[in-house]
């Protein structure tokens, strides 16, 4: 049992945490007269280090996931989908949703075609909560800092949100609240050609390169944010914002997070800088699933498909759910971190 155990925290800390990366980074910083103790410094070592180490993971993660997401081109999601009924298909456009697009802009468009294809309007709303939240990148990432258990149980309530979310939408018959443009559309039902191994290599090399072109940006932002946070902002300000001393702590993260606009990408390294510096776990996952799930332009961009209300409930349940799970996460801290 000890051998499984060090060989599941080589896996996490050297592996997916590539801690040996930060002290090369170290050393080299240290080689060149430096002093990594120096705010700037320690700055840099910080910034480089995420930058390299996201775009490793970001990169393979792309690729494993475009492969997996070349079995479920939207036609395809589409008629599994119509095979399921009631809470069955909410659960099944959840877990659809962990292997498509890595934001909620990029989610919007499939929930649009799945909407006008005539998939329940709740089903679909299942699948846009859980796409943009619990991806199985966020899976990984999430393991690599704050550890395997806090990143399953995270994807766990990610998708009980999800399929709950959907299914409340679906229960108050919110389909009137879809625009008539979205809901008279309609769908061309085309076949996805069977592609062959080459075919799906190609396809998730392409995704790669695509993904990482628009999201790169948003990872340079956020780790610069995060070196800012980790060695310029006092622990005690962190502490006392986001600590076990407000109790206030996980909404004002998730408020502070809807407005932003980032993947999980560029959050997470947001997130461990605010970690590191004294934050609680609950207020730094609230808000990180805020960033991803609720952001300004996401929201801009739904608010062409559906009317205010149907708007006005996504956004209250997503919140509520967020800053719910923000708490448990809080009150579990002691014994899962």
């Amino acid at each position: 049992m000890q051998a499984i155990k060090s060989i599941w925290d080589f896996f996490q800390n050297q592996i997916l945490g590539m801690r040996w990366l930060n002290e090369l980074l170290a050393r080299a910083l240290g080689a060149l007269g430096l002093d990594t103790a120096n705010r700037w410094v320690g700055s840099l070592q910080f910034f480089i280090y995420d930058v390299i180490k996201i775009t490793i993971l970001l990169c393979a993660l792309i690729f494993f996931i475009s492969y997996i997401q070349s079995f479920f081109p939207p036609e395809r999601s589409k008629k599994i989908l119509g095979r399921f009924r009631g809470l069955g298909a909410n659960i099944v456009a959840a877990l659809l949703g962990t292997v498509t697009p890595f934001c909620s802009c990029s989610s919007i468009p499939l929930f649009i075609g799945f909407t006008s294809a005539g998939l329940p309007v709740g089903v679909t709303f299942s699948f846009l909560i859980s796409s943009p939240m619990v991806d199985l990148g966020s899976l990984v990432l999430l393991m690599s800092i704050f550890g395997a258990r806090v990143a399953v149980i995270y994807v766990v309530f990610g998708l009980i949100i999800a399929v709950l979310g959907g299914t409340m939408i679906e229960k108050l018959r919110m389909e009137r609240h879809v625009e008539s443009f979205i809901r008279t559309a309609g769908s061309v039902d085309l076949e996805s050609p069977d592609l062959s191994i080459k075919d799906r290599l190609i396809y998730a090399k392409e995704q790669m390169v695509n993904t990482f072109r628009k999201v790169f940006p948003y990872v340079l932002i956020g780790v610069g944010i995060g070196a800012v946070i980790h060695n310029w902002i006092p622990e005690d300000w962190v502490v006392s914002v986001l600590g076990n001393k407000n109790p206030l702590g996980v909404v004002l993260a998730t408020l502070i997070g809807v407005p932003m606009y980032a993947d999980i990408f560029g959050t997470i390294p947001i997130a461990e800088a605010l970690f590191a510096k004294g934050a609680q776990l609950g207020s730094v996952l609230a808000f990180m699933m805020a960033v991803t799930t609720l952001s300004l332009p996401s929201m801009i961009m739904l608010r062409k498909a559906v009317k205010p209300k149907l708007l006005a409930l996504f956004i209250a349940i997503c919140t509520l759910g967020i800053i719910l799970i923000g708490y448990v996460f809080n009150a579990l801290q002691p014994f899962i971190s």
